[in-house]
């Protein structure tokens, strides 16, 4: 087992290995103030795991409430994450009491702001059962729902108590699931850590999950606790994620996550080869990758129709938005490109 602390507003361990959900109980019972608990999961998840996870907390003397919702990014939304409040309620939760998310992105941000925002803060553990929320969503504390209007429009900054990483969930990911946390490696690897995309493109990273996992949870604890709420270098993070959630909201989100970050990176590094901000062979080295790994790289939608739809996202400031371009592999910065000029800046990366 590997273990990666991150000090951010709370301290906590992001524990990664085999074996730990039947052992999850004992785990948690360590950072629980209370003896009760509400498991957050969905209908895909649950009936795998779900079992193992109430006998290990019933082990632990936890007692433990259940609220399973429809999976999807359709679930993220006001509805489900008000009837998780009720059931938190009817549960009697207190103050002292916990949220378990057991799955991926979409449970983990739902019930991180269920427990952001219940009683004003209660407990909160993470359980990432998909390979994206590994490596990314489950740890720095972002949680959030989405509106009509953009994805993750509601939400809050509130770190876990506990991440607990058992990589044999991973073993029962279907391959498109597997192929979203792909994305998300990637990103790592072309953002800050080079010798991770030349390790990855040589052995399959389902050959190696712990170190995998353990190098980006590492990764991100490191922006994490330089600017835990996303105003300056954690920005990082985001390479790929502006035009990959414009592609999510044009495409009423049957486009994934992992999909869209992916075609999201590769558009972004067409334009930035265009502007001449790097050369040729980021691209060229990125879309190699993309492709090795069964993810995208072309926009199913015009730049026009992009840049109206990233106008929405979160990272606008003011009349500019945020962009991550990279200038060589494993070297990225932040660019501020006016609202008015995106479309045109974007053209480059029409592919």
């Amino acid at each position: 087992m590997k273990t990666v602390t991150v000090h951010a507003s709370k301290n906590y361990d992001v524990l990664i290995g085999s074996g730990l959900l039947p052992l999850c109980g004992k785990y948690i019972s360590n950072v629980l103030k209370g003896r009760s608990a509400i498991l957050v999961s969905d209908d895909n998840v649950f009936p795998i795991y779900g079992q193992t996870v109430l006998n290990s907390l019933s082990e632990a003397g936890i007692n433990a409430a259940v609220y399973i919702f429809p999976h999807g990014e359709q679930s993220k939304n006001l509805s489900v994450y008000g009837e998780i409040l009720n059931a938190m309620c009817k549960a009697h939760l207190s103050r002292k009491d916990t949220v378990i998310a057991l799955g991926g992105g979409v449970t983990g941000d739902l019930a991180g702001f269920a427990a952001a925002t219940y009683q004003r803060g209660i407990g909160f553990v993470q359980i990432p059962t998909s390979l994206l929320a590994a490596v990314d969503s489950s740890v720095g504390g972002k949680t959030g729902i989405d509106l009509p209007e953009g994805k993750n429009q509601v939400g809050a900054f509130y770190q876990p108590s506990l991440v607990l990483c058992d990589t044999d969930t991973l073993n029962t990911l279907p391959e498109e699931e597997y192929k979203n946390g792909c994305a998300e490696i990637i990103k790592y690897a072309m953002i800050g850590y080079s010798e991770l995309l030349k390790e990855i493109s040589e052995t399959p990273i389902k050959e190696r999950y712990e170190t995998v996992i353990e190098r980006c949870v590492s990764m991100k604890r490191d922006y994490v606790e330089q600017d835990e709420h996303d105003l300056g270098v954690r920005m990082m993070l985001n390479f790929g994620h502006t035009v990959g959630h414009a592609v999510e909201a044009l495409s009423n989100y049957t486009v994934a996550h992992g999909k869209a970050v992916a075609i999201g990176m590769a558009v972004i590094s067409a334009a930035a080869c265009k502007h001449n901000i790097c050369n040729d062979d980021v691209f060229t080295t990125l879309s190699k990758l993309l492709d090795q790994y069964g993810l995208p790289s072309k926009a199913p939608y015009s730049t026009d129709e992009l840049a109206k739809a990233a106008l929405s996202d979160k990272k606008r400031q003011g009349s500019a938005l945020t962009l991550v371009v990279p200038k060589n592999i494993g070297t990225c910065e932040l660019t501020n490109i006016e609202s008015e000029s995106l479309a045109d800046w974007l053209s480059g990366g029409s592919i």
